[in-house]
């Protein structure tokens, strides 16, 4: 018999990746805003609103006796000078990436238990390496993966297990839904910020496609013993690496040189 999977946002991107990776193993829930995916059974709610994702998961252990994976995906991001970006913005940001992934934990934890299933929680690269410009969003993922790290040592005596995933540039419409405000007056510094923006658009459009990041989620929602963190790609596992033997001063140097020219 399958097992029960939760995935937010996979309706798109890395979170529709991870449900088509997982669904020879698993039965799909898809938690999201948008567009229903066939393959899945799909609940049309917004990771904010706690009291209907409450019911969702009831219905689902109701339905299906267990829920034994949870994944974390859902999330945007924003682009632009601090002093440029909206509170509204920077609000919506914090909350969806960050605190309601906090919160639907918190809600599929006590079923999670019953089942002694794991938990994913997908970060990014830019929460260990966090980018000028980008700065709410890296904030948001390095919140991801602190988080995760407490709460595996919470429910190691209850047998669930959780991970980051920190993807690298991924191929996906995350780049196009990204907000992006710059009202800079000085035009030096406007065009500074748009050159940035724009090196990291390209690097994330030359990417692997989101089927990459599933392969690696499949790997950590299959494993008996899960990391506590697992960074997708060769090349930003060296990254990774290097942020755990460099100097961060060096490292916010070398960033400097990439992305604020």
């Amino acid at each position: 018999m399958k097992k029960i999977a939760v995935i937010t946002g996979a309706s798109s991107g890395i979170g529709r990746a991870c449900g088509h990776a997982l669904k020879k193993d698993y039965v799909i829930y898809n938690l999201s805003r948008s567009s229903q995916e066939k393959d899945f059974y799909n609940y049309k709610v917004d990771v904010n609103d706690f009291v209907k994702i409450e019911e969702i998961a009831k219905e689902i252990f109701d339905r299906e006796g267990r829920v034994d994976l949870l994944i974390n995906n859902a999330g945007f991001g924003i682009a632009g000078a601090v002093e440029d970006c909206s509170p509204q913005n920077i609000y919506s940001l914090i909350d969806t990436n960050l605190s309601s992934l906090i919160s639907v934990s918190s809600i599929f934890i006590p079923y999670l238990k019953k089942s002694k299933g794991r938990i994913i929680n997908i970060s990014s690269v830019g929460g260990i390496v966090p980018l000028p410009y980008q700065a709410t969003y890296s904030a948001s993922k390095a919140g991801v993966e602190i988080f995760s790290r407490a709460l595996a040592n919470e429910l190691k005596r209850s047998g669930v297990k959780v991970t980051a995933v920190l993807p690298g540039d991924v191929k996906t419409n995350f780049t196009a839904a990204r907000i992006v405000e710059n009202n800079q007056e000085e035009l030096e510094e406007k065009e500074r910020i748009a050159k940035s923006i724009k090196k990291v658009e390209k690097d994330e459009q030359t990417g692997k496609g989101p089927e990459s990041v599933a392969k690696v989620v499949k790997k950590v929602a299959l494993s008996k013993r899960p990391p506590l963190r697992k960074t997708v790609g060769f090349s930003y596992k060296c990254v990774s690496l290097l942020t755990r033997i460099l100097p961060t001063r060096l490292i916010n140097f070398i960033v400097n040189k990439m992305y604020c020219k």
